[in-house]
């Protein structure tokens, strides 16, 4: 990995900035070298669509979100009001005007169902139920089948990254298992602590800031490494490593201090952050990243934003997740839109299930696998549509149940893969197919 030493500065999702900048990805025993000779193996697509999946870690409360229930009792109906969008005929709650300004471009599923009820992201990456071949690795996430079926766009640029750091209950932090492909193609983690050290010496926290020192910092690293010779003893697939760990493409995307303050003022935040407790904070931030992670090559983007498991307080956690939710969505949807991207990028916003009807007495809500939401932007939809609806009192999908694995299906076709017959082999010689349910949503593709 690639450390930059010097002082400690907090980043916003509670790691110091020192962390964050510590490039690794490497688990397994297998470090980037071993990745790029895997990865050279595979067939190199340059066309560059990309998914930014946005895990809502816990599982985000559907009737005070999408699907708010004016017609339900008080036990059951909540606080929230829901509001008109930009789409006659559709409302969401109250807590999402910014969202709701943009619903022509936004697609609400309000009729997940499929959810198998475990508190991790492990379904929301892959599609997949964590035990299923789990004898031989289990199932691929989304992004490790993109580095195996497409490659990366850019050579000094990973095609699967996970931004979101560690959490207490670390499966919210999953970066997507590369399943029975095997550890060569996980999701590249700029803050993972890896086995292998590339430390550029000189350089300190107070110096990051200035771009010309760092980069000449690199090339110092670089002539170093000529001189020595240590370059002309390295393979083509270590040189290849030590290139992507020296190139300044990856580290710039990673740096929204180079963003225009107007754009990060448009994301905002995230702050303060409350309710996070074992999860992740509501950091906007990334999703600012995600977008510059794709601008430059990246395939799939996934990150974990905020903690929804509301046992308690449900709706006090829905007003401060949900603002900062719909101030950063908003802004990356528009921003996609703006730089021409939003046809190419599909975003996905979700978690591991809903929550229960009935309203606790904590003012929570439970954990209710029967039925979720999720809300989707480009990637070619057809936008600015609702789809399924559950019953008056939120408890089952009553039109158009759509499984978890048909939105993974449409996310593939969204990328160009057709997940009716692409396959990938797993250890035993025997072809996968990517999803079981593999006709992506009708009504969006």
């Amino acid at each position: 990995m690639l450390t930059l030493f010097g002082r400690s500065a907090r980043m916003c999702d509670g790691i110091d900035r020192r962390s964050f900048l510590q490039i690794g990805g490497l688990v397994g025993g297998l470090g980037l070298p071993d990745i790029l000779r895997a990865q050279a193996a595979s067939p190199v697509d340059l066309s560059h669509k990309a998914v930014i999946n946005i895990f809502l870690a816990g599982g985000p409360p559907h009737q005070d979100m999408w699907d708010i229930k004016t017609e339900a009792p008080a036990e059951i109906r909540g606080e929230f009001s829901p509001i008109a969008t930009s789409v006659p005929g559709i409302q969401i709650g109250e807590c999402f005007p910014k969202l709701a300004a943009i619903m022509d471009r936004l697609v609400v599923i309000r009729s997940v169902v499929g959810c198998s009820g475990a508190h991790d992201a492990y379904q929301c990456l892959s599609g997949w139920k964590r035990n299923d071949l789990r004898s031989i690795g289990g199932r691929p996430s989304i992004g490790s089948a993109l580095a195996r079926l497409k490659g990366p766009v850019d050579p000094g640029v990973p095609p699967s990254v996970a931004l979101a750091a560690r959490t207490s209950h670390v499966p919210w932090s999953e970066p997507g298992s590369p399943g029975f492909l095997g550890p060569a193609w996980q999701a590249f983690r700029p803050s993972h602590e890896g086995a292998d050290n590339l430390r550029l010496n000189g350089v300190t926290l107070d110096r990051l800031h200035d771009r010309r020192a760092l980069l000449t910092s690199l090339d110092r690293l670089k002539r170093a490494a000529d001189i020595s010779g240590s370059l002309e003893g390295m393979d083509a697939f270590n040189q290849a490593a030590f290139g992507v760990l020296t190139s300044s493409r990856l580290a710039d995307a990673l740096d929204i201090t180079q963003e225009p303050q107007e754009v990060r003022d448009r994301y905002g935040d995230g702050k303060p952050y409350k309710y996070q407790y074992d999860g992740a904070p509501t950091c906007n931030d990334h999703l600012l990243i995600a977008r510059r992670l794709v601008e430059v090559g990246v395939r799939s983007v996934t990150l974990s934003y905020g903690r929804w498991d509301s046992h308690g307080a449900n709706f006090d956690l829905v007003r401060h997740h949900g603002t900062r939710l719909d101030q950063a969505v908003s802004a990356l949807v528009t921003d996609l839109e703006e730089r021409g991207m939003l046809d190419d990028v599909t975003v996905l916003v979700w978690g591991e299930f809903g929550r229960t009807p009935r309203i606790n007495k904590q003012a929570g809500r439970d954990h209710w696998p029967r039925v979720s939401c999720a809300l989707m932007a480009g990637g070619g939809m057809k936008a600015g549509q609702v789809i399924g609806s559950t019953n008056r009192l939120g408890e089952y999908a009553v039109e158009r149940p759509v499984d978890v694995q048909e939105v993974v299906a449409t996310v593939y076709h969204n990328l160009g893969i057709d997940p009716m017959t692409t396959t990938l082999t797993d250890p035993t010689g025997r072809p996968q197919f990517l999803v079981n349910k593999r006709i992506p949503v009708a009504e969006l593709v």
